[in-house]
């Protein structure tokens, strides 16, 4: 299935990278999209993560699938391996009724729908962004309904979604909830530009106006919000990671094409000792961040949680391919950083994955605390 997917991003998607439908944020536009999903349709490459039993491959073999698909910005968008739709479908496919399974997640799994995740909030309202304890948004009981009050910020590809995911605070704690989308109760106010430009409809800041959702769409039970966050925390984290190792990979090729082909000081630049080493410096943090993933997926496979490890997984991964994608740009000179080639693309993405899924910085300080408190356990 990698093998097809590898050869459907080459063959197909690729031609697409330079199309002109683009909205005015430069993101793909719906149009593209169903285009491009119909292609890997008729390919036999939809959902190739996806038995046709509606079942998950392991972590292992969805990091050998998700890594081909990444090859392309588009890639993912056409084989409906990108986020958030895919960490939405991981949710639901394990802790949604079947009610839930049927009327949100089978229309996601066939590429007809595309989902957003709200959780995050303004940081100008003290709202919950790394520190999700900090929730604002409001959930209240009513009859058999809840209504839910709040803003949300940054929430990809709110614009266009059919599927919604909020998390909410009631009395009892955290609750989740799946919406038909668009509603007249969820506004958006604003999409900013941002550094990346793959995801269609953007990152948006919504109100959500006493929205009504009956109580058979909250997933599971009053306060398990953060529970069943924690079950699609991890295996996203880390396909954001296998995805652009996939993406790292492409761009590693055209920078060596380019040092193959370019010739500078009376021969090519690859035989300058200087690019030559950045070359293999690439090649052992591709192979790295292929090994970290691989480790990371295991955990998961083996029933565990895999909090820490995905977050070491996502630090590490995550800052070596802002430095295989940092390379290629100064390999390139000036075609590093135009948009004649898909590598300037790729470097502004993998910088904005540095932050998204949660910063380096709070994964380093999650786990200091983690080592801190074992630390303690072990004293005691």
């Amino acid at each position: 299935m990698a093998a097809r997917v590898e050869s459907f991003v080459r063959d197909t998607v690729i031609a697409f990278e330079k199309d002109s439908r683009r909205d005015h944020h430069n993101c793909p536009t719906e149009e593209l999209v169903a285009e491009l999903k119909d292609r890997a349709r008729a390919a036999g490459v939809l959902s190739p993560h996806i038995r046709p039993d509606g079942s998950h491959l392991t972590q292992r073999e969805t990091a050998i699938i998700l890594r081909k698909s990444g090859l392309s910005p588009l890639g993912p968008l056409a084989c409906n391996t990108a986020a958030p739709d895919e960490g939405n479908m991981y949710l639901l496919a394990h802790a949604g009724s079947p009610e839930i399974r049927d009327r949100f997640l089978a229309p996601l799994v066939d590429g007809r729908l595309r989902s957003a995740f709200f959780m995050t909030e303004p940081a100008e309202e003290d709202g919950a962004g790394s520190d999700p304890s900090m929730m604002t948004t409001i959930c209240e009981p009513d009859g058999d309904h809840w209504v839910i009050s709040g803003r949300k910020a940054f929430i990809t590809g709110a614009s266009g979604a059919g599927v919604g995911i909020i998390m909410a605070k009631a009395s009892e704690g955290a609750c989740m909830f799946l919406v038909d989308l668009p509603d007249p109760a969820i506004r958006i106010d604003h999409v900013p530009n941002t550094i990346d430009n793959s995801m269609p409809g953007g990152h948006a800041v919504v109100t959500i106006d006493r929205l009504r959702v009956p109580a058979s769409q909250m997933l599971g039970s009053a306060g398990e919000g953060f529970h069943y966050a924690q079950v699609r925390l991890a295996p996203a984290r880390l396909s954001h990671c296998m995805r652009w190792l996939g993406a790292c990979q492409r761009a590693h090729e055209i920078a060596l094409d380019y040092a193959c082909r370019r010739r500078a000081f009376g021969k090519t630049l690859i035989e300058h000792e200087g690019v030559g080493f950045m070359l293999a410096e690439n090649l052992i943090d591709l192979q790295q961040a292929e090994l970290m993933i691989d480790w990371c997926a295991s955990i998961l496979d083996e029933g565990h949680l895999g909090t820490a490890e995905s977050s070491m997984t996502k630090v590490a991964v995550s800052e070596l391919l802002m430095r295989i994608a940092d390379r290629c740009v100064q390999m390139m000179g000036g075609q590093g950083v135009s948009g004649d080639t898909v590598v300037e693309q790729i470097f502004r993405e993998v910088r904005a994955f540095r932050i998204y899924d949660g910063p380096t910085e709070v994964h380093k300080w999650s786990l200091a605390k983690k080592i801190g408190r074992e630390w303690r356990e072990r004293r005691s």
